[in-house]
């Protein structure tokens, strides 16, 4: 029986075959564009692991269990808090936490450690003290924190404290800019009693200044300063405000031993619980995360599965007619509920919210969900434009924060501890942005099988690259 001759489109399609088949699919996207002509959009790859960086930092606040943001009970304790440091020098398999004892604190927005640009230091703040030794010790026991600790990662094998100081009461966040040159920490002003909420550091040789305090313009002393985020490229903070939900931005002039802010441009209003503010890496947007949830002093607590949201303003849109720069809102997008941390990739097209959802409760509470998730959304570096790609679950406890690696495809998490009460510690989990070769369209966020151990209540971390 002779065969019928095969189409042009079958031929074509055979050839494609054999050459998937002799490269691998990971190749299918080359062999379209050379077989047609036609330049198909990259798809997302995770595979193989290949995380990318100098090393990871994280801290772990081993004094509560994280139902105690409900029922005010510490429960036991689990050690001593800890800084942690991954080098990523290491195949996934071999990554290992080297910890050190540094005093901080979960009680606020995981903004509690910063890492200068050269790597060579780390700077933790501490928003509530220690556990008081009483037979049943609570929450609301925890004295109002006031040391700030820097540490020596020269070593990154033996990390050490260099200096401690006795900062204003209640630090909420910290931050570092762009050339290593000033520190920012933010106070809850009822903590600090202060009328400006700012304290500003200069540091040089691992050594933190003594702190001035800058009057903020239009700042109201009843307002909270719950996040402070310097500018990727220049001395401007952002202020977050979160009584009156609102991003301000500040310049920083610093001459001879005065520090002030001049107010550079308008403030743009946010939404309901505000959390974290972050500059896109090319300093032309800023992304703010709402958890839409109910506030107390800075603790972000559950009422109702709400879901939240993520607001993206571009910066200095306009020029006003006095030369001064016009912010504006740009976009915004759904996350699941409670999105306390936020990251932003370093090639500035993704964001990733890290939701509590309702695993602060007990184990035996009716409220408890047994999951917690991210949010990854897509972002037009142009026009700042947010997408959702999609909200994905997993099995861990109050992930508060994550940093993209530097190929912009994987994610190191927080997990806080586990569901497992036999099962010890907390951990530092790697997720990875993954594609699918036969649907361009489809992005997955995938948690890989890497988890490095760690101190329980890992909820603050940043990364060297």
């Amino acid at each position: 029986m002779k065969l019928p001759k095969l189409t042009s489109l079958v031929r074509w399609m055979l050839l494609l075959l054999i050459t998937v088949s002799a490269i691998g699919w990971s190749g299918v996207t080359v062999a379209q564009e050379r077989l047609t002509g036609v330049i198909v959009q990259e798809r997302p790859s995770a595979a193989p692991f290949d995380f990318q960086g100098r090393f990871i930092v994280s801290v772990s606040d081993a004094d509560m269990l994280p139902s105690a943001y409900i029922d005010d009970k510490l429960g036991p304790i689990d050690g001593a808090d800890a800084l942690s440091i991954i080098r990523l020098d290491r195949a996934g398999r071999e990554l290992r936490a080297i910890e050190t004892p540094v005093s901080n604190s979960v009680t606020g927005p995981p903004a509690v450690i910063a890492v200068t640009p050269d790597g060579r230091y780390a700077i933790v703040i501490e928003t509530r003290g220690q556990r008081p030794t009483t037979a049943d010790p609570r929450l609301s026991d925890l004295a109002l924190g006031r040391t700030i600790s820097v540490v020596d990662l020269t070593d990154l094998d033996q990390p050490q404290v260099v200096q401690r100081v006795q900062g204003f009461e209640q630090p909420l966040s910290v931050s570092i800019n762009f050339n290593g040159s000033l520190v920012a920490v933010s106070y809850d002003p009822g903590g600090a009693g202060k009328t400006t909420p700012l304290a500003i550091y200069r540091f040089s040789d691992g050594r933190l200044s003594a702190p001035v305090t800058p009057q903020i313009p239009d700042w109201r002393t009843e307002d909270t300063l719950i996040h402070v985020e310097w500018h990727p490229k220049e001395n401007i903070l952002a202020l977050l405000n979160v009584n009156k939900p609102s991003i301000s931005f500040m310049r920083v002039a610093n001459a001879g031993s005065q520090i002030s802010l001049l107010r550079w441009g308008n403030s743009v209003s946010v939404e309901k619980a505000p959390f974290l503010v972050r500059f896109t890496p090319d300093g032309r947007h800023i992304i703010s995360n709402s958890s839409y949830v109910r506030i107390d002093g800075v603790q972000v607590l559950p009422s109702a599965s709400l879901r939240g949201t993520v607001q993206s303003i571009r910066l200095v849109a306009e020029t006003a007619a006095d030369g001064s720069p016009v912010h504006q809102l740009a976009s915004r997008a759904a996350t699941s509920s409670i999105p306390e941390g936020l990251s932003i990739s370093p090639d500035g097209r993704y964001v990733v919210t890290t939701n509590l959802e309702q695993s602060s409760f007990a184990l035996d509470d009716s409220k408890q969900g047994f999951f917690s998730s991210l949010t990854l959304l897509r972002l037009d570096p142009e026009t700042g434009i947010l997408e959702s790609v999609g909200d994905f679950a997993f099995d861990g406890v109050l992930p508060e924060a994550a940093v993209f690696d530097n190929s912009s495809r994987f994610l190191a998490v927080t997990n806080f501890t586990f569901f497992d009460p036999n099962r010890k510690g907390g951990s530092i989990d790697f997720w990875g942005i993954v594609g699918d070769a036969f649907d361009p369209k489809r992005t997955e966020l995938v948690k890989m099988n890497y988890s490095t151990p760690v101190t329980r209540g890992a909820h603050s971390i940043a990364i060297v690259r």
